[in-house]
């Protein structure tokens, strides 16, 4: 899915101011590859003048008298270029990996602060593309385009120059092409951006095609959909090829008009150049010699040009990312005294207890219009711990969203121990938060690595309590090295109970004051679920407690239960008052105790 955000319009100069901030370190590099450019340019500039010096001396003078010298010149500029080539291709490839680097750094590390609205609204794929592709293209742009253009581009209007010098007339009527080449490029720029466009965001599906076929690869087998998503990733990559066919079509054409035009001025001077022949050799020579050779830098400038034209959608697109900004931000003020997420001021953080409290709080979620929450308050108390339920897809996750600052309040305001949570720095409050997700994530690598995550200095004995306070002790026996033991990607080689058991030792060894279980029990079986919930009854103590539930069994001890309906609180209490009550909570508790009996009857 495209950003939304996504501008039609071509940025002036081919997006190259906007791209500059993110590389101007290397302006110093570039700088350099320009002037190897120019003065190697410049050595083959002046070949065609040492031929001419040759055939009107030594072949039409008839004498040998500075031959020697002529050689040693010639050879020592063919050096000079050759070394040029060298320090100019060295540069290019260093400049090219050393962009490619830093702009997926700045872009990887850009994406760890937006919040979950722009993953909300861009997909995998398109994301992938932007980081990877999109900063591809860009490095290889400032780096071998650069390059050639700057060899070419000097040698064609050196070129010009030397011919205007020599016989200004042929030179001129040489020159009549320059106007038609510039049409032309006028002619093809718009339509060339707007196909390249297109060929960028059907890659990028398709590059999402691949990520789910990959991630999905069980739902497919399972649902027997291969066909289904076999005809709608062809349908897909035959249009890439329709499109990246027409593009390359509409380029050959713009190239092959461009090399006609070109191929004029070595005609013209064969027409005029007749008399001039007769009358000195030497210069008809050279004449022919830079006639032919501005085909070459043609055809580079027009396929520069190409690349600069092509590589604007990347720079629209990469750019656009990095200047989108996150729903949730601290302020400046905020960033000095206590840093952001990559360089902390840890001295500066205060110790967090854990009340929470909303304070007349309402909330739309960015990209949508209605109210979740109204003029919403409540008071958690350190040590509380309070249950949301509802039916799936209810909204049960917003108020914890709000707690963790994944969102910000419409209006009102979260408190954090009596103050604004945006007094103080996300990092600080993310740091406080142990958070078990419904659906389980463990990073590549070994078990051991993945509990550090949650905290990097613990100690083996550290490690074992938490995983014996979750029953988690069990999944690490039974591997055959342990807490060395690779997880795989995703953690795809443990069952989705065993990864829920060391997510859930990974919050705790952090040993949080804010601790949020969001259905933290949804993926274990019955057996390890009561051995989970035997543990969550003792690690709640001390700390304040968010705890998501579809099974309302589990909430039954909660100091407070939200129900949330249609996104919407509709009803809070302890788990007897609203029994008492007789309204949706009753209707959801005695609903799902009547399924599970029956469930218990029939199994």
């Amino acid at each position: 899915m495209p950003d939304k955000q996504e501008e039609k319009k071509s940025l002036p100069f081919f997006g190259i101011p906007k791209i500059m901030p993110y590389i101007k370190q290397y302006k110093g590099m570039m700088l350099i590859m320009v002037v190897t450019g120019l003065f190697g340019s410049a050595i083959d500039l002046i070949l065609p003048l040492y031929q001419r010096y040759a055939i009107n001396h030594f072949v039409g003078g008839r004498t040998l008298d500075t031959l020697p010298w002529f050689i040693a010149i010639y050879v020592a500029s063919l050096l000079i270029t050759a070394v040029g080539n060298y320090i100019n291709g060295y540069l290019a490839l260093k400049l090219e990996v050393s962009i490619n680097r830093d702009l997926r750094g700045m872009a990887f590390n850009h994406l760890q602060t937006l919040s979950f609205s722009y993953y909300n609204q861009n997909s995998v794929g398109y994301i992938h593309s932007r980081v990877m592709s999109d900063t591809s293209r860009i490095g290889g742009l400032f780096s071998w385009s650069l390059a050639e253009s700057v060899w070419q581009g000097t040698y064609l209007f050196g070129a010009i120059i030397v011919m205007l010098a020599v016989r200004p007339g042929l030179a001129l009527l040489v020159m009549t092409v320059l106007p038609l080449i510039i049409f032309l490029f006028s002619l093809f720029q718009a339509k060339l951006i707007k196909l390249n466009r297109q060929v960028r965001e059907i890659n990028s599906r398709i590059t999402g095609n691949f990520n789910e076929g990959i991630t999905g690869a069980r739902t497919i087998k399972t649902l027997a959909v291969e066909e289904l998503i076999e005809k709608d990733f062809k349908a897909e990559t035959k249009n890439m090829r329709r499109t990246t066919v027409h593009a390359a079509r509409y380029r050959g054409l713009f190239a092959s008009t461009i090399g006609l035009a070109s191929s004029l001025a070595l005609a013209i001077v064969l027409w005029k150049g007749g008399i001039l022949a007769a009358e000195d050799v030497g210069t008809f020579s050279l004449f022919m010699s830079y006639a032919q050779g501005m085909m070459e830098p043609v055809r580079w400038i027009i396929d520069c040009i190409s690349d600069f034209i092509t590589t604007q959608v990347n720079i629209e697109r990469l750019t656009r990312l990095l200047e989108t900004r996150s729903d949730v931000t601290d302020s400046e003020e905020i960033i000095r005294l206590y840093g952001d997420s990559f360089d902390p001021i840890r001295e500066n953080w205060e110790d967090i207890k854990g009340d929470i409290e909303f304070e007349d709080v309402s909330f739309h979620y960015p990209d949508g219009e209605e109210m979740v929450l109204e003029h919403f308050s409540l008071k958690i108390p350190f040590g509380s711990s309070i249950a949301i339920v509802g039916e799936t897809g209810a909204g049960k996750s917003t108020l914890v969203n709000l707690v963790c600052r994944f969102f910000e309040p419409t209006e009102g305001r979260v408190l954090i121990d009596g103050r604004d949570a945006r007094e103080r720095s996300q990092l600080w409050l993310h740091s406080a938060l142990g958070y078990v997700l419904q659906t389980p994530h463990l990073f590549s690598g070994t078990l051991r690595e993945n509990l550090l995550y949650g905290k990097p200095e613990a100690t083996e004995e550290e490690i074992k309590k938490a995983l014996e306070l979750v029953s988690a002790t069990e999944v690490v026996e039974k591997l055959e090295k342990g807490l060395d033991t690779d997880v795989g990607e995703g953690g795809s080689l443990l069952s989705t109970g065993e990864k829920q058991l060391i997510s859930f030792a990974r919050a705790i060894l952090a040993d949080p004051k804010i601790l949020v279980l969001d259905e933290a029990t949804s993926s274990v079986d019955t057996i390890t679920e009561q051995k989970i919930q035997k543990a969550i009854d003792t690690i709640v103590q001390g700390r304040t407690s968010l705890m998501i539930a579809h099974r309302l069994s589990t909430v039954v001890n909660a100091d407070c239960i939200l129900v949330v309906k249609e996104g919407k609180i509709i009803e809070q209490g302890r788990h007897k008052e609203l029994l008492e009550k007789k309204g949706y909570y009753h209707e959801l508790f005695t609903r799902q105790y009547e399924d599970e009996a029956t469930a218990s009857v029939l199994g």
